[in-house]
Protein backbone atom coordinates (compact mmCIF):
# COMPACT_ATOMS: atom_id res chain seq x y z
CA UNK A 1 0.00 0.00 0.00
CA UNK A 2 2.95 2.40 -0.90
CA UNK A 3 2.07 5.07 -2.34
CA UNK A 4 4.75 6.48 -4.79
CA UNK A 5 4.15 10.58 -4.37
CA UNK A 6 6.04 12.57 -7.49
CA UNK A 7 8.43 15.19 -5.37
CA UNK A 8 9.18 17.33 -7.63
CA UNK A 9 9.07 20.57 -5.81
CA UNK A 10 10.56 23.21 -8.27
CA UNK A 11 10.34 26.80 -7.74
CA UNK A 12 6.71 28.02 -9.16
CA UNK A 13 6.61 29.09 -12.50
CA UNK A 14 6.59 32.54 -13.33
CA UNK A 15 4.21 33.10 -15.49
CA UNK A 16 5.16 36.39 -18.25
CA UNK A 17 3.07 39.48 -17.49
CA UNK A 18 1.25 40.91 -21.03
CA UNK A 19 3.73 42.89 -23.23
CA UNK A 20 2.35 45.90 -24.39
CA UNK A 21 1.47 46.44 -28.23
CA UNK A 22 0.70 49.37 -30.36
CA UNK A 23 -0.14 50.00 -33.98
CA UNK A 24 1.29 52.92 -35.64
CA UNK A 25 2.45 54.54 -39.24
CA UNK A 26 6.68 53.93 -40.36
CA UNK A 27 8.27 57.62 -39.81
CA UNK A 28 12.02 56.84 -40.59
CA UNK A 29 13.54 54.04 -41.75
CA UNK A 30 17.00 55.60 -42.73
CA UNK A 31 18.80 54.04 -39.61
CA UNK A 32 19.57 50.04 -39.83
CA UNK A 33 17.48 47.40 -38.06
CA UNK A 34 15.37 50.83 -36.69
CA UNK A 35 12.50 52.36 -37.72
CA UNK A 36 10.57 55.13 -35.79
CA UNK A 37 6.89 54.51 -35.38
CA UNK A 38 4.53 57.63 -34.62
CA UNK A 39 1.63 56.10 -32.83
CA UNK A 40 -1.52 58.33 -32.42
CA UNK A 41 -3.81 57.87 -29.40
CA UNK A 42 -6.97 59.57 -28.63
CA UNK A 43 -7.21 60.77 -24.28
CA UNK A 44 -9.88 62.89 -22.96
CA UNK A 45 -8.63 66.02 -21.57
CA UNK A 46 -8.50 65.63 -17.48
CA UNK A 47 -10.76 68.80 -17.11
CA UNK A 48 -12.72 69.75 -20.13
CA UNK A 49 -13.18 66.38 -21.41
CA UNK A 50 -12.50 67.21 -24.95
CA UNK A 51 -10.79 64.43 -27.05
CA UNK A 52 -7.47 65.42 -27.85
CA UNK A 53 -4.89 62.89 -30.34
CA UNK A 54 -1.85 62.62 -28.48
CA UNK A 55 1.58 61.76 -30.47
CA UNK A 56 4.25 59.60 -29.62
CA UNK A 57 7.21 58.40 -31.46
CA UNK A 58 9.23 54.91 -30.72
CA UNK A 59 12.07 53.40 -32.01
CA UNK A 60 11.59 49.70 -32.81
CA UNK A 61 14.25 47.28 -34.07
CA UNK A 62 13.50 45.67 -37.33
CA UNK A 63 15.84 42.88 -37.42
CA UNK A 64 15.19 42.36 -41.65
CA UNK A 65 14.87 45.96 -42.71
CA UNK A 66 11.15 45.31 -44.13
CA UNK A 67 9.49 48.15 -42.93
CA UNK A 68 9.43 51.38 -45.15
CA UNK A 69 8.07 54.91 -43.92
CA UNK A 70 4.42 54.77 -44.34
CA UNK A 71 3.74 51.40 -43.98
CA UNK A 72 1.35 50.57 -40.51
CA UNK A 73 3.06 48.32 -38.67
CA UNK A 74 2.40 46.58 -35.14
CA UNK A 75 5.32 46.53 -32.17
CA UNK A 76 5.43 44.61 -28.85
CA UNK A 77 7.33 45.58 -25.90
CA UNK A 78 10.12 43.96 -25.32
CA UNK A 79 13.78 44.37 -23.34
CA UNK A 80 15.74 47.00 -24.07
CA UNK A 81 18.15 46.70 -27.24
CA UNK A 82 19.84 50.16 -26.76
CA UNK A 83 19.70 53.41 -25.17
CA UNK A 84 16.53 54.17 -27.20
CA UNK A 85 14.56 50.94 -28.64
CA UNK A 86 12.53 49.01 -26.28
CA UNK A 87 9.88 47.56 -29.14
CA UNK A 88 10.37 45.60 -31.99
CA UNK A 89 8.59 44.93 -35.01
CA UNK A 90 5.66 42.07 -34.73
CA UNK A 91 3.64 42.32 -38.48
CA UNK A 92 3.70 44.83 -41.16
CA UNK A 93 -0.03 45.61 -41.67
CA UNK A 94 -0.14 47.67 -44.75
CA UNK A 95 2.59 48.30 -47.35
Amino acid sequence: MSEEVSNTTTAPERERNLRKTRVGEVVSSAMDKTIVVRTVTRVPHPKFGKITKMVKKFYVHDEKNEAKVGDRVSIAETRPLSRLKRWRLVEILKH
